[in-house]
Protein backbone atom coordinates (compact mmCIF):
# COMPACT_ATOMS: atom_id res chain seq x y z
CA UNK A 1 0.00 0.00 0.00
CA UNK A 2 1.00 3.41 -0.68
CA UNK A 3 1.70 4.96 2.44
CA UNK A 4 -0.52 9.16 1.59
CA UNK A 5 2.30 11.37 3.95
CA UNK A 6 0.74 13.85 6.13
CA UNK A 7 2.72 16.87 4.95
CA UNK A 8 6.11 18.07 3.75
CA UNK A 9 9.17 18.43 6.10
CA UNK A 10 9.59 21.87 8.41
CA UNK A 11 12.90 22.43 6.01
CA UNK A 12 10.89 22.17 2.53
CA UNK A 13 7.80 24.16 4.11
CA UNK A 14 10.53 26.95 5.21
CA UNK A 15 8.89 26.72 8.54
CA UNK A 16 10.35 28.97 11.64
CA UNK A 17 10.84 26.12 13.70
CA UNK A 18 13.34 23.99 10.59
CA UNK A 19 16.18 26.79 12.38
CA UNK A 20 17.24 24.89 15.36
CA UNK A 21 19.02 28.22 16.84
CA UNK A 22 14.90 29.27 16.73
CA UNK A 23 14.10 26.18 18.34
CA UNK A 24 16.93 26.99 21.73
CA UNK A 25 15.36 30.26 21.86
CA UNK A 26 11.50 28.65 21.90
CA UNK A 27 12.62 25.87 24.86
CA UNK A 28 14.78 28.79 26.33
CA UNK A 29 11.57 31.00 26.83
CA UNK A 30 12.75 33.73 24.40
CA UNK A 31 10.21 33.16 21.91
CA UNK A 32 6.61 32.09 21.78
CA UNK A 33 6.22 31.80 25.67
CA UNK A 34 7.38 33.78 28.66
CA UNK A 35 7.20 31.06 30.57
CA UNK A 36 10.48 29.71 31.68
CA UNK A 37 11.73 26.82 33.51
CA UNK A 38 14.71 25.46 35.86
CA UNK A 39 17.72 25.47 33.46
CA UNK A 40 18.43 22.07 33.13
CA UNK A 41 22.01 21.69 33.90
CA UNK A 42 21.32 23.30 37.14
CA UNK A 43 18.62 21.11 37.84
CA UNK A 44 21.17 17.96 37.53
CA UNK A 45 23.98 20.10 39.68
CA UNK A 46 26.14 20.87 36.82
CA UNK A 47 27.87 24.41 36.96
CA UNK A 48 30.50 26.53 35.46
CA UNK A 49 32.74 24.97 37.11
CA UNK A 50 31.34 21.70 37.65
CA UNK A 51 30.15 19.11 35.52
CA UNK A 52 27.97 16.04 36.89
CA UNK A 53 27.20 14.52 33.63
CA UNK A 54 30.49 13.22 32.44
CA UNK A 55 30.52 10.50 29.67
CA UNK A 56 31.77 6.77 30.18
CA UNK A 57 33.47 5.21 27.50
CA UNK A 58 31.14 4.79 24.36
CA UNK A 59 29.59 1.13 23.87
CA UNK A 60 27.28 2.82 21.14
CA UNK A 61 28.30 3.97 17.98
CA UNK A 62 25.01 6.28 16.79
CA UNK A 63 24.92 6.76 13.07
CA UNK A 64 22.56 9.04 11.71
CA UNK A 65 22.54 7.56 7.90
CA UNK A 66 20.30 10.30 6.56
CA UNK A 67 16.93 12.05 6.66
CA UNK A 68 15.51 10.58 3.54
CA UNK A 69 12.59 8.90 4.37
CA UNK A 70 9.46 7.22 2.90
CA UNK A 71 6.87 8.80 5.66
CA UNK A 72 6.56 12.36 6.84
CA UNK A 73 5.36 11.24 10.77
CA UNK A 74 3.51 14.28 12.29
CA UNK A 75 5.57 13.82 15.57
CA UNK A 76 9.33 13.41 14.14
CA UNK A 77 12.20 14.80 15.82
CA UNK A 78 14.43 13.66 12.68
CA UNK A 79 12.41 16.41 10.25
CA UNK A 80 12.63 13.27 7.87
CA UNK A 81 10.60 12.86 4.99
CA UNK A 82 10.71 12.04 1.23
CA UNK A 83 11.59 15.61 0.21
CA UNK A 84 15.21 14.65 2.54
CA UNK A 85 17.37 14.04 -0.27
CA UNK A 86 20.34 15.84 0.14
CA UNK A 87 21.33 15.19 3.32
CA UNK A 88 22.61 11.16 3.12
CA UNK A 89 26.06 10.06 4.17
CA UNK A 90 28.26 8.86 1.42
CA UNK A 91 30.63 6.59 1.29
CA UNK A 92 33.39 8.41 2.43
CA UNK A 93 32.02 9.06 5.48
CA UNK A 94 31.07 5.77 6.18
CA UNK A 95 34.73 4.11 5.73
CA UNK A 96 35.92 7.13 8.48
CA UNK A 97 33.29 5.31 10.83
CA UNK A 98 34.57 2.17 10.21
CA UNK A 99 37.78 3.13 10.66
CA UNK A 100 36.82 4.18 13.80
CA UNK A 101 35.33 1.15 15.20
CA UNK A 102 38.67 -0.14 13.67
CA UNK A 103 40.44 1.70 16.16
CA UNK A 104 38.34 2.01 19.27
CA UNK A 105 36.66 -0.77 21.44
CA UNK A 106 32.81 0.28 20.43
CA UNK A 107 31.04 -3.12 19.25
CA UNK A 108 27.80 -2.05 18.45
CA UNK A 109 26.98 0.48 15.83
CA UNK A 110 23.05 1.66 16.15
CA UNK A 111 21.75 2.71 12.59
CA UNK A 112 19.02 5.40 12.58
CA UNK A 113 17.76 7.88 10.22
CA UNK A 114 15.49 9.24 8.45
CA UNK A 115 14.81 4.92 6.87
CA UNK A 116 18.00 3.80 6.94
CA UNK A 117 17.70 1.20 4.54
CA UNK A 118 17.16 4.29 1.98
CA UNK A 119 20.87 5.33 2.07
CA UNK A 120 22.44 3.79 -1.47
CA UNK A 121 25.23 2.43 1.25
CA UNK A 122 23.53 0.96 3.75
CA UNK A 123 23.67 -2.70 3.05
CA UNK A 124 27.66 -2.63 2.35
CA UNK A 125 28.14 -0.83 5.38
CA UNK A 126 26.07 -3.30 7.71
CA UNK A 127 28.60 -6.03 5.71
CA UNK A 128 31.66 -4.33 6.60
CA UNK A 129 30.47 -3.79 10.42
CA UNK A 130 29.16 -8.28 9.94
CA UNK A 131 32.88 -9.14 8.81
CA UNK A 132 34.31 -6.73 11.95
CA UNK A 133 31.85 -8.59 14.34
CA UNK A 134 29.95 -5.78 15.18
CA UNK A 135 26.43 -5.93 16.06
CA UNK A 136 24.56 -3.78 13.94
CA UNK A 137 21.41 -2.04 15.37
CA UNK A 138 18.63 -0.80 12.35
CA UNK A 139 15.66 1.56 13.70
CA UNK A 140 13.89 0.29 10.66
CA UNK A 141 10.19 1.94 10.64
CA UNK A 142 8.81 -1.22 9.03
CA UNK A 143 6.78 0.23 5.92
CA UNK A 144 9.96 0.62 4.29
CA UNK A 145 10.11 -3.33 3.87
CA UNK A 146 7.31 -2.54 1.95
CA UNK A 147 7.82 0.51 0.16
CA UNK A 148 9.14 -0.90 -2.93
CA UNK A 149 10.13 -4.47 -4.23
CA UNK A 150 13.60 -3.48 -3.85
CA UNK A 151 13.05 -3.26 -0.06
CA UNK A 152 11.38 -6.77 0.11
CA UNK A 153 14.51 -8.99 0.88
CA UNK A 154 15.41 -7.04 3.47
CA UNK A 155 14.14 -9.63 6.43
CA UNK A 156 16.65 -12.38 4.88
CA UNK A 157 19.38 -10.09 4.21
CA UNK A 158 18.65 -8.70 7.98
CA UNK A 159 19.05 -12.30 9.12
CA UNK A 160 22.29 -13.36 7.11
CA UNK A 161 23.74 -10.60 9.02
CA UNK A 162 22.44 -10.89 12.78
CA UNK A 163 20.89 -7.63 12.44
CA UNK A 164 19.10 -6.05 15.44
CA UNK A 165 15.99 -4.85 14.44
CA UNK A 166 14.09 -1.73 16.15
CA UNK A 167 10.82 -0.57 14.76
CA UNK A 168 8.36 2.15 15.05
CA UNK A 169 4.92 1.15 15.83
CA UNK A 170 2.64 4.04 17.88
CA UNK A 171 0.05 1.16 18.83
CA UNK A 172 -1.26 -2.01 17.67
CA UNK A 173 -4.51 -0.13 16.39
CA UNK A 174 -4.62 1.24 13.11
CA UNK A 175 -6.65 4.70 13.95
CA UNK A 176 -3.90 5.94 16.21
CA UNK A 177 -0.95 4.40 14.73
CA UNK A 178 -2.17 5.99 11.26
CA UNK A 179 -2.75 9.61 12.18
CA UNK A 180 0.75 9.69 14.08
CA UNK A 181 2.48 8.33 11.00
CA UNK A 182 0.14 8.61 7.90
CA UNK A 183 -2.61 6.83 6.15
CA UNK A 184 -1.35 3.13 5.43
CA UNK A 185 1.34 3.09 7.87
CA UNK A 186 -0.69 0.29 10.40
CA UNK A 187 -1.41 -2.06 7.20
CA UNK A 188 1.81 -1.64 6.29
CA UNK A 189 3.68 -2.08 9.72
CA UNK A 190 1.38 -5.59 10.30
CA UNK A 191 2.59 -6.85 6.59
CA UNK A 192 6.64 -6.20 7.54
CA UNK A 193 6.14 -7.67 10.83
CA UNK A 194 4.94 -10.48 9.65
CA UNK A 195 8.01 -11.06 6.98
CA UNK A 196 10.21 -10.38 10.05
CA UNK A 197 8.33 -12.98 11.85
CA UNK A 198 8.50 -15.52 8.85
CA UNK A 199 11.96 -15.36 8.70
CA UNK A 200 12.76 -15.91 12.74
CA UNK A 201 12.71 -12.30 14.09
CA UNK A 202 11.24 -12.27 17.60
CA UNK A 203 10.52 -15.95 17.41
CA UNK A 204 11.81 -17.39 20.81
CA UNK A 205 14.99 -19.39 20.44
CA UNK A 206 15.53 -17.73 17.28
CA UNK A 207 18.68 -14.99 18.32
CA UNK A 208 17.02 -12.74 15.99
CA UNK A 209 16.24 -9.81 18.01
CA UNK A 210 13.03 -7.74 17.17
CA UNK A 211 12.00 -4.83 19.60
CA UNK A 212 9.18 -2.27 18.98
CA UNK A 213 9.06 1.35 20.29
CA UNK A 214 6.02 3.41 21.64
CA UNK A 215 6.05 7.22 22.08
CA UNK A 216 2.63 8.74 22.76
CA UNK A 217 0.39 10.30 20.00
CA UNK A 218 -0.40 13.57 22.09
CA UNK A 219 1.17 15.81 24.84
CA UNK A 220 1.60 13.15 27.43
CA UNK A 221 4.51 11.14 28.82
CA UNK A 222 4.05 7.48 28.26
CA UNK A 223 2.95 4.39 30.56
CA UNK A 224 4.50 2.04 32.56
CA UNK A 225 7.08 -0.24 29.63
CA UNK A 226 6.20 -3.07 31.66
CA UNK A 227 2.71 -2.71 31.27
CA UNK A 228 2.86 -1.55 27.47
CA UNK A 229 5.06 -4.15 26.65
CA UNK A 230 2.76 -6.77 27.96
CA UNK A 231 -0.46 -5.09 26.02
CA UNK A 232 0.94 -5.26 23.00
CA UNK A 233 2.42 -8.47 23.17
CA UNK A 234 -1.04 -9.83 23.81
CA UNK A 235 -2.60 -7.31 21.29
CA UNK A 236 -0.41 -8.27 18.53
CA UNK A 237 -0.67 -12.07 18.97
CA UNK A 238 -4.67 -12.12 19.13
CA UNK A 239 -5.27 -10.25 16.31
CA UNK A 240 -2.48 -10.68 13.48
CA UNK A 241 -0.45 -13.63 15.26
CA UNK A 242 2.82 -11.32 15.90
CA UNK A 243 5.37 -12.25 18.43
CA UNK A 244 8.23 -9.85 19.19
CA UNK A 245 10.93 -9.13 21.82
CA UNK A 246 11.14 -6.19 23.66
CA UNK A 247 8.90 -2.95 23.57
CA UNK A 248 10.20 0.30 24.53
CA UNK A 249 9.00 3.43 25.89
CA UNK A 250 10.03 6.89 24.65
CA UNK A 251 9.10 10.08 25.41
CA UNK A 252 8.08 12.75 22.78
CA UNK A 253 11.04 15.30 22.89
CA UNK A 254 10.04 19.28 22.24
CA UNK A 255 11.70 19.57 19.40
CA UNK A 256 11.61 20.05 15.48
CA UNK A 257 8.03 18.62 14.34
CA UNK A 258 6.82 17.46 17.77
CA UNK A 259 7.55 20.98 18.80
CA UNK A 260 5.69 22.26 16.12
CA UNK A 261 2.30 20.13 17.02
CA UNK A 262 2.84 21.77 20.98
CA UNK A 263 2.86 24.72 19.92
CA UNK A 264 0.24 24.62 17.33
CA UNK A 265 -2.42 22.62 19.93
CA UNK A 266 -1.87 25.12 22.55
CA UNK A 267 -0.51 22.38 24.52
CA UNK A 268 3.63 23.61 24.54
CA UNK A 269 3.66 25.39 28.34
CA UNK A 270 1.43 22.32 29.92
CA UNK A 271 4.09 19.72 28.44
CA UNK A 272 7.23 21.61 29.33
CA UNK A 273 5.75 21.48 33.05
CA UNK A 274 4.98 18.37 32.95
CA UNK A 275 8.14 17.39 31.91
CA UNK A 276 9.96 19.52 34.53
CA UNK A 277 7.54 18.84 37.16
CA UNK A 278 8.47 14.70 36.18
CA UNK A 279 12.23 15.18 36.33
CA UNK A 280 13.83 12.25 37.88
CA UNK A 281 17.39 12.06 39.40
CA UNK A 282 17.44 8.43 38.87
CA UNK A 283 17.60 8.79 35.37
CA UNK A 284 20.57 10.63 35.20
CA UNK A 285 23.19 7.78 35.44
CA UNK A 286 21.67 5.62 32.44
CA UNK A 287 20.86 8.47 29.99
CA UNK A 288 22.32 7.64 26.44
CA UNK A 289 24.35 10.79 26.44
CA UNK A 290 26.81 8.93 28.44
CA UNK A 291 27.61 5.90 27.00
CA UNK A 292 26.70 6.99 23.15
CA UNK A 293 28.78 9.07 20.51
CA UNK A 294 26.29 10.31 17.68
CA UNK A 295 27.36 11.31 14.11
CA UNK A 296 25.45 13.15 11.69
CA UNK A 297 25.42 12.54 8.04
CA UNK A 298 28.07 14.59 7.00
CA UNK A 299 30.27 13.29 9.69
CA UNK A 300 29.45 15.89 12.93
CA UNK A 301 29.75 14.16 16.43
CA UNK A 302 27.46 14.99 19.28
CA UNK A 303 26.53 13.71 22.73
CA UNK A 304 22.80 12.05 21.45
CA UNK A 305 20.32 12.03 18.53
CA UNK A 306 18.77 14.88 19.97
CA UNK A 307 21.40 17.20 20.56
CA UNK A 308 22.07 16.17 16.88
CA UNK A 309 19.00 17.64 15.64
CA UNK A 310 19.32 20.72 17.66
CA UNK A 311 22.97 21.06 16.30
CA UNK A 312 24.67 21.02 19.73
CA UNK A 313 27.51 19.62 18.49
CA UNK A 314 29.91 17.94 21.41
CA UNK A 315 31.94 20.29 23.87
CA UNK A 316 35.57 18.96 22.96
CA UNK A 317 38.16 19.82 19.98
CA UNK A 318 37.39 16.87 18.21
CA UNK A 319 33.57 17.70 16.87
CA UNK A 320 33.92 16.01 13.49
CA UNK A 321 35.14 12.18 13.06
CA UNK A 322 38.08 13.48 10.41
CA UNK A 323 39.76 14.80 13.74
CA UNK A 324 37.82 11.84 15.95
CA UNK A 325 40.28 11.51 18.86
CA UNK A 326 39.02 9.26 21.81
CA UNK A 327 40.97 11.06 24.74
CA UNK A 328 39.08 14.18 24.01
CA UNK A 329 35.83 13.36 23.78
CA UNK A 330 36.43 11.62 27.05
CA UNK A 331 37.11 14.37 28.80
CA UNK A 332 34.17 16.22 27.55
CA UNK A 333 31.47 17.55 29.48
CA UNK A 334 27.92 16.43 27.91
CA UNK A 335 25.87 19.54 26.44
CA UNK A 336 22.37 20.09 28.31
CA UNK A 337 19.44 22.03 27.13
CA UNK A 338 16.13 22.17 28.32
CA UNK A 339 14.98 19.31 25.91
CA UNK A 340 17.13 17.06 28.41
CA UNK A 341 13.74 17.19 30.57
CA UNK A 342 12.76 14.73 27.81
CA UNK A 343 15.14 11.87 28.90
CA UNK A 344 14.80 12.61 32.75
CA UNK A 345 10.98 12.69 33.48
CA UNK A 346 9.23 9.81 35.05
CA UNK A 347 10.59 6.50 34.32
CA UNK A 348 13.62 8.19 32.06
CA UNK A 349 13.66 7.87 28.13
CA UNK A 350 16.63 6.99 26.06
CA UNK A 351 16.57 5.46 22.47
CA UNK A 352 16.80 2.00 24.69
CA UNK A 353 13.36 3.06 26.18
CA UNK A 354 12.90 3.71 29.87
CA UNK A 355 16.28 4.28 31.87
CA UNK A 356 15.28 3.15 35.51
Amino acid sequence: MAIKQKGKSLQARDAQLADTFFQLKVLNGKEISDQKYPPFAEQVGSTTDHTVLRPIYPEIFQINIGKLCNQTCAHCHVDAGPDRKEENMDRATLVRCLEILDQTQIKTVDITGGAPEMNAHFRWFVEECSKRDITVMNRCNLTILRANKKYHDLPQFFKEHGVHIISSLPYFSKKRTDSQRGDGVFEDSIAALKALNEVGYGVEGSGLLLDLVYNPAGAFLPGDQADLESEFKRQLAERFDITFNSLFAITNMPISRFLEYLISSGNYEDYMTELVNAYNPSTVDGLMCRNTLSVSWDGYIYDCDFNQMLDLKVSAASQHIDDFDIEALMQRSIVLNQHCYGCTAGAGSSCGGETV
